[in-house]
């Protein structure tokens, strides 16, 4: 499953962001996809696991099992900061923080929206990340940043079409 999700993403950020050459784009692209695969197979491997493990300690499931034995896992597994790790928690807390809002409602402590929130929250989102980085540039991750630089900054200069098709920082040959 690593390999499946990461190693098209890793393709597509590779060559439109790193410089290099060939073998070293494939080399990069190779080990971020064996990473992000590695490090998926060792927290199912611990985390399933470990839940195994409190079941037969304690003779039955319980809610509480799935968050201690992923806690454990995600130190042990999760728990340097790279680039890979840093991606994988921060697709993680996204998608947990809009589980933890849809819980809230549904469990009464947040009353139903009269509107959708989706709005408001894009809004607040692109506000917040593009003040960070048109001030606080060096706080967001660093493919965030390259991202933006080339659609904020880079976006800046433009030759002719092919600057839209094509990445268009110019080397000085052309």
């Amino acid at each position: 499953y690593g390999a499946k999700v990461r190693a098209p993403h890793a393709l597509v950020m590779t060559f439109l962001f790193k410089s290099g050459s060939l073998r070293e784009k494939l080399k990069s692209i190779a080990q971020a996809t064996y990473t992000h695969s590695r490090n998926l197979a060792y927290f199912v491997f611990t985390y399933k696991g470990l839940m195994a493990l409190q079941s037969q300690l304690q003779g039955k499931k319980i809610p509480f099992h799935s968050f201690f034995a992923a806690c454990i896992g995600g130190w042990l597994v999760f728990g340097e900061n790279n680039p890979i790790n840093s991606q994988i928690i921060m697709y993680l807390l996204s998608r947990m923080l809009f589980g933890l809002s849809r819980l809230a409602v549904e469990k009464g402590y947040v009353p139903q929206p009269k509107q959708d929130p989706f709005p408001l929250v894009a809004a607040l989102v692109w506000g917040t990340v593009l003040w960070l980085f048109e001030y606080h540039r060096q706080t967001l991750q660093p493919s965030l940043q390259a991202s933006m630089t080339y659609l904020y900054d880079d976006s800046d200069v433009w030759h002719d079409v092919s600057d839209f098709l094509l990445y268009n920082k110019r080397t000085e040959s052309e």
